[in-house]
This record gives C-alpha cells, sequence and structure tokens, in this order.
C-alpha cells in the first residue's frame, strides 16, 4: 500500500469539512457565527443570511414604548380612581346630610308662620325636626357601615346638626318659650367643642363620648318638646327634660375640654421625645 501523509489526510478531512459546512451554511440555514456576527450590526439592526438588516423583536425602541404604555396605564388609572373617589359622594349618607340642611328654611318657616303660635302650624314644624334628628340617627351610621365617608360628609353633618338646632333654640327664644340663656349656653358649647377640636386635632382627634350622645339626645327630645304647643303636665314635662339638657351639656363641654388638654399635652411630650430621638 502507497503510505499517505497524515497532513494530506487532514487536508482531505478538512476539505470534506469545509464543503459539508459550505453545504450547511447554505441560505436556508445561516451558521451560528453568521448569527453571531450579525447581532452586533450598527445602531442595533440584525443582518440575516442575506445581508438586510431586520430591527430587533424585543430590544431597543420597543421597550421605550412598553415604558410609555405602563406609564399611560398608571395614569389612567389614578383617573380612574379619582373619578370614583368623586362618584362616591354621592351616596345616601350624604343625601341625608343634604336632605337636614333643606328643612332648615322650612322648619323656620313652619315655626314662624301665623307668628309662630297656631299649633297646626307647629305640628308641621315639629315633624320637620324629628325628621331632621332622624337623618342625623342614620347619616353617619350608614357612612361608617357601608365605608360611605367623604370629606363633603364630614364637613357638612355636623354643620347640619348644628343649623337645625341652632334654628330650633333662636325660634323658641324669639317667640318666648325659652330663655335667651338657655340658648346662649347649648349653642356656645356647641360651637366652643367644635372649634377647640380643629385646635387639637393636629395632636390627635377627641372621640364623642357617651356623654356627648346621651346629651345630643336629651336635647333633641327636650326642643321638639318646645316646639310643640304643649300645655299642662307636658309643659312641665318638657321643663325638667331641657334642664337636664342644658346640665349634660355643660358636664360634657368641661369633660371635652379637660379631653383637649390631655390630648394636647401628650401630643406636645411625644413631639419632643421624637426630636430628642432624632437629636441623639
Amino acid at each position: 500500500m502507497t503510505g499517505v501523509p497524515a497532513s494530506a489526510a487532514g487536508g482531505s478531512s478538512a476539505a470534506k469539512g469545509g464543503t459539508a459546512g459550505a453545504a450547511a451554511s447554505a441560505p436556508g440555514a445561516p451558521s451560528a457565527s453568521g448569527a453571531a456576527s450579525g447581532s452586533a450590526g450598527p445602531a442595533g439592526m440584525v443582518s440575516g443570511p442575506s445581508g438586510a438588516s431586520h430591527p430587533p423583536a424585543v430590544s431597543g425602541p420597543s421597550g421605550g414604548s412598553g415604558a410609555d404604555a405602563d406609564a399611560k396605564a398608571a395614569r389612567g388609572g389614578k383617573i380612574t380612581a379619582a373619578a370614583v373617589n368623586q362618584a362616591s359622594v354621592w351616596n345616601i349618607a350624604n343625601f341625608l346630610t343634604m336632605l337636614r340642611l333643606l328643612l332648615v328654611p322650612g322648619f323656620v318657616a313652619l315655626m314662624l308662620a301665623e307668628g309662630g303660635y297656631d299649633p297646626a302650624w307647629r305640628s308641621l314644624a315639629w315633624a320637620a325636626f324629628a325628621i331632621a334628628m332622624i337623618t342625623d340617627l342614620f347619616d353617619g351610621h350608614l357612612a361608617r357601615t357601608y365605608d360611605l365617608v367623604t370629606d363633603f360628609g364630614k364637613i357638612a353633618d355636623p354643620i347640619a346638626d348644628k343649623a337645625i338646632m341652632g334654628a330650633a333654640l333662636v325660634c323658641l327664644s324669639a317667640l318666648g318659650d325659652l330663655p335667651w340663656w338657655v340658648t346662649a349656653v347649648i349653642l356656645g358649647r356647641e360651637l366652643g367643642i367644635t372649634l377647640l377640636r380643629f385646635l387639637v386635632i393636629r395632636y390627635g382627634v377627641i372621640p364623642a363620648s357617651r356623654g356627648g350622645k346621651l346629651k345630643t339626645l336629651t336635647q333633641g327630645v327636650a326642643v321638639g318638646m318646645y316646639v310643640l304647643a304643649l300645655t299642662g303636665w307636658l309643659a312641665t314635662l318638657r321643663f325638667w327634660v331641657m334642664a337636664a339638657a342644658v346640665v349634660l351639656t355643660v358636664v360634657t363641654g368641661l369633660d371635652y375640654v379637660r379631653q383637649a388638654i390631655v390630648l394636647r399635652r401628650q401630643g406636645i411630650a411625644e413631639r419632643k421625645a421624637a426630636l430628642e430621638e432624632t437629636e441623639a
């Protein structure tokens, strides 16, 4: 046999391998090296087997478009949430509060009709006052139970409460049915405690006490009895109910003042302690 050099044999094998590689690198099957070199084309373009440039499928400008889409979606979500919050203002609790506010001028008109001493008109005024007091019991309960608390309700509800009560007291005193000092004590306490709540709100919230709720109920019953043209023992009874309402008004008012002082002291002490820890 004729000996064939190893180098020649290797060359023949390399030639065969080159032929096979050329066949593998035909247009229908690009080589791995070609794909690798094609991915590094200019301006983020990928070169195909024919040398043409194509935009990348994932990276590049499409990534920025995805970020813009996410930002637009986030903004859309915020707008939708704001719309939902705005729509929640129109709920049953706020409707009852608005009804109570609208009853105030109607109550005053009925109370002063025919000089303010006609039993029939006074009965209609009492009905308006009773509806206002009943809505006061339900609107807050509905708002807390069904998560209908809104900024509008927080502001309008106490205004409506004091408006109907203040209108009744002023009308009764103007007609001579109730001493002016009683009206001054009750309205002074209500306005003073409201102002006090705003002054200490940075330190915390003064919760409504059981005494305060009992005071509100007693005031409503007493004023309602005075609105009606009662005589005899019922007139005597309403005098004592109003006396109890005045006492509860003063006692609960002093208790709120005490709570406000304690709350303010605690708030100042906590802030001082936090400041010392920060400096340390």
